[in-house]
């Protein structure tokens, strides 16, 4: 049996290239080049039915290494929490202070991206701090 290599993180949204951007910003990724024959992303998607036109959009970390991220319109809003999420590592190999005041900054930058602090999960005996956070659509995820 060959183990898995490649996956994609896929995302149920409203506003495929919003979503997109947005998180391009949070984890350093960028949009990769639009297909073979069309200069840009809009004149692909002007290529597209009308129905089809803006339905998804894709990033990609830059090094290869991260998973590819896929964002695709949905009709229905979000109406429960995530059963997946992503935990964004700022704070790995930090401790005590030093760890908090990482995992602030990090927060006010997203904040300030539009995503939506939830609250601060105090460390304990089994985990180390971290900040509950909602995308901009409004997907939990993670800073730790």
């Amino acid at each position: 049996m060959s183990s898995i290599k490649k996956f994609q993180v896929t995302f149920d949204c409203a506003d495929p290239e919003r979503v997109a951007r947005f998180w391009c910003e949070v984890l350093g990724y960028v949009v990769p080049s639009p297909p073979e024959g069309f200069a840009t992303w809009d004149d692909f998607n002007r290529s597209l039915p009308p129905e089809d036109q803006g339905a998804w959009f894709a990033c990609m970390d830059p090094s290869g290494v991260g998973p590819r991220m896929y964002f695709q319109r949905v009709p229905e809003g979000k109406v429960v929490k995530n059963r997946v999420h992503l935990d964004v590592r700022v704070g790995t190999g930090l401790v005590g202070e030093e760890r908090l005041a990482t995992l602030e900054a990090e927060c006010a930058r997203l904040v300030a991206l539009g995503a939506v602090r939830v609250r601060l999960l105090a460390a304990d005996e089994d985990n180390e701090s971290c900040i509950v956070m909602q995308d901009i659509e409004g997907n939990e995820f993670c800073l730790d």
